[in-house]
C-alpha cells in the first residue's frame, strides 16, 4: 500500500523453498512464505513490479538465510533434495531471476539423486514432478509384499530376545542417519530422543525412515509416543505380530501402474485450533478473517497478573512487559478432565498446553 504509488525500478520479496516444497512441522513458515509470493501475484495483476524468489538452500554458515541452521538441519534439508549453493551461484541466479520478469521464481540448487530417492519413497514434492520420474508402485495393504513384508517376516522367525535386539538396533542406526552422527552404537539406548537431538522435523524423517524399511505403518506422534530408542523398539516388536497377519493379505491389483504425476490425493480427517478472541474452530478462524477482527485485547483478569507491577515502557526492563494488550486465549483455564479419564489431581499438575493439544 505505501509503495502503489511510488515509480519503482524493482519490488524484489525473499521468501522460501519451505512455501513450494512444503516442510513437516513447519506448515505456519510455509505458509508465511507462500503469502510472500502472492503478494508479488497481487502486485503484477494491478500492473506493478514485484518479483517474490523462493530461494533454496544457501552455503555457508555466514549467510543471514542459512546463520540460524545447524549440521542437522543442513543434512536434512540436502537428504531432501536441496543441494547447498555458493554465494556466487546464489548472486548469479537473482540476477537471471530480475532479468526473467516474473512474478514467483524458485531459485535452487537441485540434488537431483536425492530426489530420485525421495521419489523411490513415494514422498517427492508435487513441484519436482516433471523433473524426476516415480517408479511403479502396486497397491497394497497397510504392509506390502516387497522388502518391508520380508523384514516383517525376518524379524518373525527371531527369537525374541535376538528380535527385540535387532529391533534396537535398528533404530539407534536410524537415528544416527537422521542425526549425522556416525553409527548406531553411539546412541544411547535408554535417552530420551529430545536429549540425543531430535525434533518435530527430525522425528517426522525417522518416522519416515522406519516406515520404508519396516513397511508397517507408523503414527507420526511416534517418538513422542516412545520417547527413547528403547521404547521405540518395543513398540516395533509389538506391530510385528499384528503386521504379519496384515503381509498375508495384500490388496489385489490387475497390473502393476506408474505414478500419474497429479497422483496426490489430500484428505481432510479433521480440523479444531483455538486462537485469542474467543475463536473456537476453524469456521470461526475464517469469519474472523472476512471480518477483519482484531483479536489483540487487554491482558485478562483471570491470569493472576498485576500489570501494574510488570508494565514498563521501557523494552529494556528485565521481567517487565512493555505493552498492555497481548493476543490471549479465552478461559485457557477450563477444562473437562473428566471427559479424557483424568483425575483432578492430574489435571491440576498438566501443563496448559497438553490440555489443549487434547481439547483440539
Amino acid at each position: 500500500e505505501l509503495t502503489r504509488d511510488a515509480d519503482l525500478a524493482a519490488f524484489v520479496l525473499f521468501s522460501s523453498a519451505a512455501g513450494v516444497m512444503g516442510t513437516a512441522g513447519q506448515g505456519n513458515y510455509a505458509a508465511a512464505n507462500t503469502c510472500l509470493d502472492a503478494l508479488a501475484v497481487a502486485r503484477r495483476a494491478e500492473g506493478l513490479t514485484a518479483t517474490s524468489l523462493a530461494w533454496g538452500l544457501w552455503a555457508g554458515g555466514d549467510s543471514a538465510m542459512t546463520a540460524h541452521l545447524d549440521e542437522t538441519d543442513i543434512a536434512r534439508l540436502t537428504r531432501g533434495g536441496l543441494a547447498p549453493m555458493t554465494p556466487a551461484q546464489g548472486l548469479a541466479l537473482f540476477d537471471a531471476a530480475l532479468a526473467a520478469d516474473r512474478a514467483t521464481l524458485f531459485p535452487a540448487r537441485l540434488d537431483l539423486p536425492a530426489l530420485r530417492g525421495q521419489a523411490a519413497q513415494d514422498r517427492l514434492p508435487a513441484v519436482f514432478k516433471s523433473l524426476v520420474r516415480a517408479p511403479a508402485r502396486r497397491a497394497v495393504a497397510a504392509v506390502g509384499t516387497g522388502e518391508g513384508s520380508s523384514w516383517v517376516a525376518g524379524m518373525a522367525a527371531l527369537k525374541p530376545g535376538e528380535r527385540q535386539e535387532a529391533l534396537l538396533e535398528l533404530v539407534r542406526g536410524q537415528v544416527s542417519l537422521v542425526l549425522g552422527i556416525g553409527s548406531g552404537s553411539s546412541v544411547e539406548a535408554d535417552r530420551a530422543f529430545r536429549e540425543l537431538g531430535l525434533d518435530s522435523l527430525t522425528g517426522l524423517e525417522l518416522r519416515q525412515r522406519l516406515q520404508t524399511v519396516t513397511g508397517l505403518k507408523l503414527p507420526s506422534t511416534l517418538v513422542f509416543d516412545h520417547p527413547t530408542p528403547t521404547a521405540l523398539a518395543g513398540f516395533l516388536q509389538e506391530e510385528i505380530g499384528g503386521a504379519d497377519t496384515a503381509a498375508a493379505a495384500p490388496v489385489r491389483t490387475p497390473v502393476d501402474r506408474a505414478t500419474a504425476a497429479d497422483d496426490d490425493p489430500i484428505v481432510i480427517v479433521g480440523m479444531a485450533c483455538r486462537f485469542p478472541g474467543g475463536i473456537r474452530s476453524p469456521q470461526e478462524l475464517w469469519q474472523a478473517t472476512l471480518d477483519g477482527i482484531d483479536a489483540i485485547t487487554d491482558f485478562p483478569d483471570d491470569r493472576g497478573w498485576d500489570i501494574a507491577d510488570l508494565y514498563d515502557p521501557d523494552p529494556d526492563r528485565a521481567g517487565k512487559t512493555y505493552t498492555r494488550r497481548g493476543g490471549f486465549l479465552h478461559d485457557a483455564a477450563v477444562f473437562e478432565p473428566e471427559f479424557f479419564g483424568i483425575s483432578p489431581r492430574e489435571a491440576a499438575a498438566m501443563d496448559p498446553q497438553q490440555r489443549l493439544l487434547l481439547e483440539t
